[in-house]
């Protein structure tokens, strides 16, 4: 509650002065402020002044909310006026919408690009082809047949480290040799590893009657050799082993000539056409066969083709050498009966190393043959009997 009070005093009083230090005083004053002398007579108490008071003026009771309401509606009436005052004088202007700025980002500078080394894209490793074991096959002689290393042989066919438990028939993934890129600088190779790498070595394939000892006349390398780069604890070979001949490790002295270095074998020709199992009718009046190149071809090499009736079952084969890679059956070996019949054919690179008394050439395989397909062909229809 604030509460307003007025008081009136009286100020027409005749002021006193102290009788010691004569300090002027108010008339009711019993005690000078200055040197503490007593101003009432003695003997006589002290009067206590007659204080005269005005009239009681009217006392206004308002509480605080009220108080901060009448003074925020008199700060609002100001504040009615001042605008209608200026509105008057045309000082107010109505605020015009203004569009709010678009604000567009500043590109930041872009570092400049550094210009990315180059990384030549590796290409795609083709699909490994198969490989037929044969009796006598190692897997020295098949890596070095196929200019690959055992290790990738290995690791490509989940074999032993030894590589020491090939059988015949087993099919081998044998890998195609990886192209060798351009060779940087490296170090020298040791005095034995030097020669290991620059020994020419070639492929042989143990025949009947060899013994390691005609081998290694026949070469002129010694036993020791062949059995150090083949891993032999013997002297024992058999027909159809295949050996590493270290040709660097012939002998200084003249020896009878070597038979020539044959070339490594080729790989199984993959057969294209005519697919398994086809069937040919009377209207088809021949039958092509296709298969993929083995590689290119020397000038004494070709392809046997055999085909053999298996309806027949006398033993009716042909087999024909060309070097194309397709083959036309002749019409002649069709079957003379109406009845169709299933003939079994394959292909094999083979070599000629001669010629016979009759110079007929004499071939002998330059790989691996073929996995055998079969087709059946119609034969000849019957003609008819002449009605007499």
């Amino acid at each position: 509650m604030l509460r307003l009070c007025v008081y009136m005093t009286n100020d027409n009083a005749t002021p006193q002065l102290c009788p010691t230090c004569g300090t002027r005083l108010s008339a009711d004053a019993t005690r000078c402020l200055v040197c503490g002398s007593d101003l009432t007579a003695p003997g006589e108490p002290a009067q206590e002044p007659e204080t005269l008071r005005g009239s009681r003026m009217p006392e206004i009771t308002l509480s605080l909310p009220v108080v901060i309401a009448l003074m925020a509606g008199f700060l609002l009436i100001g504040a009615v006026m001042v605008f209608f005052a200026l509105q008057r004088t045309g000082r107010v202007v109505e605020p015009t919408p203004v569009p709010s700025p678009t604000l567009t980002p500043t590109p930041s500078p872009s570092p400049t690009p550094v210009t990315p080394t180059l990384t030549p894209t590796p290409l795609p490793s083709p699909t490994p082809f198969t490989y037929e074991v044969k009796a006598g096959d190692t897997c020295a002689g098949i890596a070095f047949a196929f200019d690959v290393s055992i290790q990738s042989i290995v690791r490509l066919n989940n074999l032993p480290a030894a590589c020491d438990t090939l059988f015949e028939g087993q099919q081998l993934l044998i890998p195609y040799p990886t192209p060798t890129p351009t060779a940087f600088p490296t170090a020298t190779l040791s005095g034995p590893e030097a020669t290991i790498a620059a020994c020419e070595k070639v492929v042989y394939t143990v025949q009947e009657n060899d013994t390691l000892s005609s081998i290694s006349t026949n070469y002129a390398v010694p036993m020791e050799a062949i059995k150090e780069f083949n891993g032999m604890v013997t002297n024992t070979v058999y027909a159809g082993m295949s050996l590493v001949i270290p040709l660097c490790k012939r002998a200084a002295t003249p020896g009878p000539t070597p038979t020539p270095t044959p070339p490594p074998p080729y790989p199984a020709p993959n057969l294209l056409l005519p697919p398994d199992g086809s069937y040919f009718t009377l209207e088809d009046d021949r039958v092509t066969l296709q298969w993929a190149a083995v590689g290119t071809l020397r000038e004494n090499e070709a392809y046997a083709v055999t085909v053999e009736d298996v309806t027949e079952g006398q033993g009716r084969k042909l087999v024909d050498y060309v070097t194309d890679t397709k083959y036309i059956v002749p019409a002649s070996f069709r079957a003379g009966d109406s009845a169709p019949h299933v003939y079994r054919w394959s292909v094999m690179p083979v070599r000629q190393v001669g010629t016979d008394e009759n110079g007929e050439p004499i071939w002998e395989s330059a790989g691996a043959v073929s996995p055998t397909r079969v087709f059946t062909w119609a034969g000849v229809p019957a003609e008819g009997t002449p009605s007499p």
